[in-house]
């Protein structure tokens, strides 16, 4: 009788191991693609700063654009 509670609860935590091996496979997997989001999110704000700081540049020294200094 023995035996059989020993086999027993060694299929039960070799269940429990593959449980956890696929819920970390799933968490691997969900953390890769938010790192490519972030990746990717990265990029667009840094082409947007880009963006930015060209317009600002090409804004300034236009004299149309300057306050006249009686106001």
């Amino acid at each position: 009788m023995r035996e059989t509670g020993i086999g027993e609860r060694l299929e039960r935590l070799e269940s429990r191991l593959m449980s956890a091996e696929d819920q970390i496979d799933a968490l691997n997997q969900s953390v890769y693609r938010q790192q490519q989001l972030l990746d990717r999110l990265q990029a667009h704000v840094l082409q947007l700063a880009q963006q930015l700081q060209g317009a600002q540049a090409a804004a300034q020294g236009r004299p149309e654009d300057e306050i006249p200094p009686h106001w």
